[in-house]
């Protein structure tokens, strides 16, 4: 397993020196407001100590893609722009969380939702194959989006748009939230691509009482044998980071078995 961590790309160098394998920053990060401040931002990536596999914060809260002003125009646009500049810095996978973007506003069906984000995800697609990336569906728990709450209903978002760029995130932190069975892990093990992981409360991995073990038992059944990033709130993060590198290494491993 390789083990990294959701930071700012001013922080690689503290990441590396706790022993993180890459860094997870943020596409949002890659379009600021004025395009002159790109080359300065894109320079930071490319200096990094570690490399950068993994964007999340696919699209900021303001871009809507469910609802009845969804500006399909403003999405293309930003598309464009982002994609490109994610593969420009290494990475090859995309986290689409973005509870904000994808959240169904007030009163509006599930029904007319759903194809919303179907032909969303099939226009993601249309940018990110030609450039070899990814984007993973990430599971958020109910307080953060009120849609796309599990694993199963992100495989069905998934099949429902059938294409090879479009898979599955499992984030354990959404996960015990939603008090979501860890078995969910090994039976939808085809469409998982990616992990993120926290604690209690959402604190480095280490400093709560999740079920680890048993979370370590379902990677192994799955044969998952990939990238696991923390995400979390830290008290202090340059003091906490080898830690929590530490106890990931030390709880989830490879069964030999």
């Amino acid at each position: 397993m390789r083990f990294g961590c959701c930071a700012d790309i001013r922080d690689a160098g503290l990441l590396h020196e706790a022993g993180f394998d890459f860094i997870e920053c943020t596409v949002t990060s890659l379009v600021p407001e004025r395009d002159e401040d790109f080359p300065e931002i894109l320079q930071l990536y490319q200096e990094s100590p570690l490399p950068v596999e993994v964007c999340n914060i696919f699209l900021p809260g303001t871009l809507k893609i469910t609802g009845e002003n969804v500006d399909q125009a403003a999405i293309k646009q930003y598309l464009e722009k982002a994609l490109p500049r994610v593969k420009q810095i290494g990475v090859d996978t995309i986290v689409f969380g973005s509870g904000g973007a994808r959240s169904l506003p007030e009163g509006f069906s599930r029904h007319k939702g759903e194809p919303q984000i179907i032909e969303f995800l099939h226009l993601a697609a249309d940018y990110a194959e030609p450039l070899g990336l990814t984007i993973v569906i990430e599971p958020l728990n109910r307080e953060e989006s009120n849609i796309i709450n599990s694993i199963p209903e992100a495989v069905q978002f998934a099949k429902k748009v059938n294409r090879k760029s479009i898979q599955v995130l499992a984030d354990f932190y959404h996960m015990e939230e939603e008090k979501e069975q860890l078995d969910h892990l090994v039976t939808y093990k085809d469409y998982i691509r990616h992990v993120h992981v926290a604690d209690t409360d959402r604190q480095a991995p280490g400093k709560g009482s999740y079920p680890y073990p048993e979370f370590n038992r379902s990677l192994n059944l799955a044969q998952y044998n990939g990238r696991i990033s923390i995400e979390s709130k830290w008290n202090d993060f340059e003091q906490e980071l080898a830690d929590a590198r530490r106890f990931l290494a030390q709880s989830l491993s490879v069964s030999v078995n």
